[in-house]
């Protein structure tokens, strides 16, 4: 079993070197934003944390993290709409990483005027401060940009979909599927990450793009609506209901923070080598799991049984999607992922096991370890 931190050894030798000046992440009181200023604060870089703090939580794990990085954080609560308050930040930046946005399909159902002008219009403003400062820019994108993959010919074997096609299968989605955007959320954050590559060709901005699947692990707030691994959990440690929307049986690849967030600083690395091309990152064929299989190791980790209920499929949710990290993991060096039941593991350890009591620490702030 591969040893389990979620604070990451430092990268290997760069391919590009690091200029100086502060990293500026967007969304930087996220779920991956917060993982991602930890790391590199640990590391010794000076981070600004660019959040609005809209998401409820994300407040706390900002204060988790300027406790933790009280040299090093500065926070600067702005929304990524506010063209001015971007400007200024990227003018001092050494390097962006832009993972803020409106990040639910559902929400997006409901206000898609917010959800584009969040995802599309801000990533927009701040490609135009970039085009005036090329810096190097790592953009979050999403496995949405490939649609409902309704034309994938899928069969059930035991408690999965899986598709038909034995390459598909073997290895995943790979970065020559064509984009097919579904859903407003699938539009604004598509059209995102396509104005990205769009200004590495047109503008020269060093950007690289990752198309994400399923990222979970310690300080994911997950909600019914997104961060489903998390909201599982969270639900089963509090003897929770939990809703499962479709039957069960679609599968994800999932991958543990810690791992994306190699790929994120990997990317970082090897910016001259990368930019302009997009990749699709997660967990990959080897950590391929049905909900089901997830459900299933809950009741262990909990000590108690789930209640689990059922509702109708949602908008735009993909049967199967697994990604073909083959692309990835090759640019980027990236070592062998976390074997999903030990980051599952890991995840209910951080939310508070059986022995802490799911009540008041599903969702705790805490960064383990010494000050940066």
């Amino acid at each position: 079993m591969r040893e389990m931190t979620t604070s990451l050894p430092p990268s290997p030798v760069p391919a590009s070197p690091r200029p100086d000046g502060p990293v500026l992440i967007t969304g930087g009181a996220g779920f991956i934003g917060c993982n991602l200023a930890d790391h590199l604060a640990g590391e010794g870089h000076d981070v600004v944390v660019y959040d609005s703090l809209a998401r409820a939580g994300v407040a706390a794990n900002l204060e988790g993290l300027t406790a933790r990085h009280p040299r090093r954080i500065r926070p600067v609560v702005a929304d990524i709409r506010d063209e001015a308050a971007l400007s200024k930040v990227v003018e001092t930046a050494s390097v962006v990483f832009h993972l803020a946005g409106q990040v639910a399909v559902t929400t997006s159902l409901v206000d898609p005027r917010t959800d584009f002008e969040v995802n599309l219009a801000g990533t927009l403003n701040l490609l135009e401060a970039l085009r005036r400062k090329p810096l190097p820019l790592v953009f979050a994108s999403t496995n949405k940009v490939y649609g409902n993959l309704g034309g994938i010919a899928l069969e059930r074997s035991g408690e999965t979909y899986r598709p038909v096609d034995a390459a598909l299968r073997r290895y995943g989605v790979g970065e020559d599927r064509a984009l097919d955007f579904h859903t407003p959320y699938g539009c604004s954050k598509g059209a995102a990450d396509q104005y990205v590559l769009d200004y590495a060709r047109s503008f020269g901005v060093p950007a690289a793009v990752l198309r994400m699947s399923c990222i979970y692990g310690p300080h994911q707030l997950g909600t019914e609506d997104q961060g489903w691994v998390a909201h599982f959990l969270i639900r089963a440690l509090r003897r929770e209901p939990i809703f499962v929307y479709g039957d069960g049986h679609q599968v994800r690849d999932i991958l543990h923070v810690a791992d994306a967030v190699a790929a994120y600083v990997s990317a970082w690395d090897r910016i001259g080598a990368v930019a302009g091309q997009a990749f699709n990152l997660g967990g990959g064929a080897q950590n391929a799991v049905s909900l089901q299989d997830v459900l299933a190791q809950l009741p262990a980790l909990v000590g108690a049984p789930v209640d689990l209920r059922f509702g109708p499929w949602r908008a735009g949710d993909q049967r199967w999607y697994v990604s073909d990290t083959r692309r990835v993991r090759g640019a980027l060096d990236l070592p062998e992922p976390l074997p999903w039941r030990d980051g599952l593991g890991d995840l209910a350890r951080w939310l508070g096991g059986r022995e802490d009591g799911a009540g008041e620490r599903a969702s705790r702030p805490d960064f383990a370890g010494a000050a940066g």
